[in-house]
C-alpha cells in the first residue's frame, strides 16, 4: 500500500514560563490508505498534540518543524502540512483529514442544531452548492454514520441526542467533507461498553467502505487490539515502539508497551501490576531515556543517551537499547 500521510522528524514546540518544552519530539510515522494505525500512550505522551499538529490547530505561539505530508489526491499535488497557512488550512481541514475530537458534548455547538453544523461543514468546502444539495449530503452523512432517523435528528439541538449519537454525529460531520484521513481522538471516552463496540464498528466499517487512512488515538490497548492494523506506542513526546498490532501486544520489545500491557485488565489475570512514577515533566526530561526513572530493567546505558530506534522484527522497531 502506498502511503498516505507520513510524518517524518515532527517536533512540536510550545512556550512556557520555563522555556521551550517538545510535547511532540522527533516523530516519524506513516498511514496507507485504507489502513488503521493506533496512537497508544498514557495522558501527557503527546498523542493529541500531534494530532492537533496534523490539523493545524495548535495553540498560538507553537513552533513545527520536521515534515508532515499527506500524499496527492486527485484535486492536486502532495501537500507539506507544515508549510500551509490558516488560508491553506482551510482546504486541507476537512477535506483531506479530518478529526472527531474526544468530547462531542464541547466539540459540538449547543445552540445550533445538528444538522445545520454538518451543512456547515459542507458549504466549507463548497459554497456554491445548492441548498438542497448541502442538505441532502448531510442526511447522508447522518446515514453513513448509522444514525436512526437522520431527517429526525438532523433537527435536534446536541442535548437532545445521547452520548453515542452526539459523537455518530460527529463522526457525521468529519465525513461530510469526503476526506482521506480521519483521526479520530479517544471517540469512546464516557461512552458505555455496548455503545463503545458500535462505534468501533462503525469507524472500522467506514474506513473499509470509504478506503479511508484511519489514526486512531487511545489508552486502551484492548480497543487497539479491535480496530488497528499498526499500532505507534508514544511516551514522553516520542514513538517507543512501533509495528503490526499482534506483534507488539503480543511480544512487546519496550519496557514501557510491556508495562502498559501489565496494566491493562484481563479475564485471565486477576491482580493489575500498574507503572510506578507519572509521565515526567516536559521540563525536566532525563538525559537518556525518558522512561528510565520508571524501568525496572534500566541499564547504565540508559542514562547517557536518547536510545535510537532499533529493529524488533519485521516491521516492527523499538526505541531500547535492551532490543
Amino acid at each position: 500500500m502506498s502511503n498516505l500521510l507520513t510524518l517524518h522528524e515532527l517536533i512540536v514546540e510550545l512556550p512556557t514560563p520555563a522555556g521551550w518544552v517538545r510535547p511532540v519530539n522527533e516523530v516519524s510515522l506513516r498511514i496507507a490508505e485504507g489502513e488503521a494505525v493506533g496512537l497508544v500512550g498514557e495522558s501527557g505522551s503527546g498523542k493529541t498534540m500531534m494530532a492537533l499538529a496534523m490539523m493545524g490547530l495548535l495553540p498560538l505561539g507553537a513552533r513545527v518543524k520536521g515534515e508532515a505530508r499527506i500524499e496527492a489526491s486527485e484535486r492536486g499535488n502532495a501537500t507539506e502540512l507544515t508549510r500551509l497557512t490558516e488560508t491553506q488550512w482551510r482546504s486541507v481541514r476537512g477535506r483531506d483529514i479530518a478529526m472527531v475530537f474526544q468530547e462531542p458534548m464541547t466539540a459540538l455547538n449547543p445552540v445550533m442544531r445538528v444538522g445545520a453544523q454538518i451543512e456547515e461543514a459542507v458549504r466549507a468546502h463548497e459554497p456554491k452548492l445548492a441548498n438542497e444539495e448541502v442538505r441532502r449530503r448531510a442526511l447522508e452523512s447522518l446515514r453513513r454514520a448509522a444514525v436512526p432517523e437522520p431527517e429526525v435528528r438532523a433537527e435536534q439541538f446536541p442535548h437532545q441526542l445521547s452520548g453515542g449519537l452526539r459523537q455518530r454525529a460527529m463522526i457525521a460531520m468529519a465525513l461530510a467533507g469526503g476526506p482521506r484521513l480521519l483521526i479520530a481522538d479517544e471517540p469512546t471516552t464516557a461512552l458505555d461498553v455496548t455503545v463503545q463496540k458500535q462505534i468501533l464498528d462503525l469507524l472500522d466499517r467506514l474506513r473499509r467502505e470509504l478506503r479511508l487512512g484511519l489514526l486512531f488515538i487511545t489508552h486502551d490497548l484492548g480497543v487497539v487490539a479491535q480496530v488497528a492494523d499498526r499500532v505507534a506506542v508514544m511516551y514522553a513526546g516520542r514513538i517507543v515502539e512501533e509495528g503490526p498490532v499482534a506483534d507488539v501486544l503480543r511480544a512487546p520489545r519496550h519496557p514501557y508497551t510491556q508495562g502498559l500491557l501489565a496494566a491493562s485488565p484481563t479475564l485471565e489475570r486477576g491482580k493489575l501490576a500498574p507503572i510506578p512514577g507519572t509521565v515526567p515533566q516536559l521540563t525536566a526530561l532525563p538525559p537518556g531515556c525518558a522512561f528510565e526513572p520508571r524501568c525496572a530493567v534500566r541499564v547504565e546505558q540508559c542514562v547517557r543517551r536518547v536510545p535510537e530506534m532499533r529493529d524488533a522484527g519485521a516491521e516492527h522497531g523499538a526505541r531500547c537499547v535492551l532490543v
